[in-house]
């Protein structure tokens, strides 16, 4: 397992706690899919995006405001043919460089990612997964064992719904057996998807839910290879986001097309890359702090799990095993 050095820890405290500015830039690379899944909203309406010359100047903005991580994710990033040069120019610039896939084109390109320090592949069910993703398993597990054929270190990230409960633990075991990590967080039912998608694809039967979440709590404790720490598993089991989030302290999302957005929930515009990181995010100061007032919580894991590392809670720092 990667780790930040000392070094990059200290300066992501510092950029956090003293300077009060984010750490991570999460960047809709681009606005086009591979596939169409049924609870993605993503590929629903793709728009315009940023060029190569675009990017590499957010990239070398963000370095001077002090952004340490570059992740790259949605709607699928091998889409763009330019991505090797611009993760080349990211990690130029001493930034820590992470890539979200759905792995359909992986076996194509693995070996065009020699600037990617994470790499995390979406893979939400085992029998369940042609129906959820609409292409075969087995390509993607292919694509898997090039990439790591090339060196990359996987997570496997799996999205909880109606469709999985019952292979949860089996997902851990493929983990296993192939020799990766593993992320579990609950759907999240958003805006803008038709509510027969949600009815079909929702956590509906808590009872079953809860166990399976049960059982993940247990496979953690003994060994198994899931990056979620205990205090989350826990908090999704209940489905009750219990806590206070900072996600917009530490991220700084920008959408396909340059737009600066407050987080992938509320999608709140709050000016374009062209315009300034640091006065975009000087000026926006207020409006943010708005949002999460009024907001009810998400149980997205890259939320939770850094907001309670912003918080320093013991058992998050001991047993969250990502970045």
């Amino acid at each position: 397992m990667r780790s930040f050095s000392p070094k990059m820890a200290v300066g992501a405290l510092w950029q956090l706690r003293v300077r009060k500015r984010p750490f991570v830039l999460s960047h809709g690379i681009n606005a086009r899919c591979n596939l169409s899944c049924s609870f993605c909203e993503y590929w629903r309406h793709p728009g315009k995006e940023m060029s190569t010359p675009e990017i590499f100047k957010m990239l070398d903005d963000a370095r001077a405001f002090g952004i340490g991580v570059y992740n790259a994710w949605t709607v699928e990033p091998m889409l763009r043919k330019d991505l090797p040069e611009i993760l080349r120019h990211a990690k130029s610039l001493g930034l820590v460089t992470s890539l979200i896939t759905n792995g359909h084109m992986l076996r194509q390109r693995a070996d065009e990612l020699a600037d990617l320090d994470y790499l995390s592949v979406s893979i939400d069910g085992i029998e369940s997964y042609r129906e959820l993703r609409g292409i075969d398993l087995q390509d993607v597990l292919d694509g898997i064992k090039e990439a790591q054929k090339a060196g990359h270190e996987i997570l496997i990230n799996c999205v909880i719904s109606g469709k999985n409960l019952d292979e949860l633990e089996d997902l851990v075991h493929l983990a296993e057996s192939l020799g990766t990590w593993i992320s579990f967080e609950p759907l999240h039912e958003s805006k803008g998807i038709n509510e027969k998608v949600w009815d079909d694809l929702g956590i509906r039967d808590r009872p079953c839910y809860e166990r399976a979440v049960s059982r993940l709590i247990d496979l953690k404790r003994n060994g198994a290879p899931i990056i979620n720490s205990q205090t989350y598993l826990s908090m999704i089991k209940s489905l009750n986001p219990r806590f206070k989030c900072h996600a917009s302290d530490i991220i700084l999302h920008v959408a396909s097309d340059g737009t600066i957005e407050n987080c992938r929930v509320h999608k709140y515009p709050l000016g374009k890359v062209s315009d300034g990181l640091e006065d975009v995010w000087a000026s926006s100061a207020k409006r943010r702090k708005q949002i999460v007032l009024g907001c009810q919580g998400c149980l997205f894991f890259g939320y939770v799990e850094n907001s309670l590392l912003y918080e320093l809670v013991p058992e998050v720092m001991a047993h969250y095993e990502w970045m």
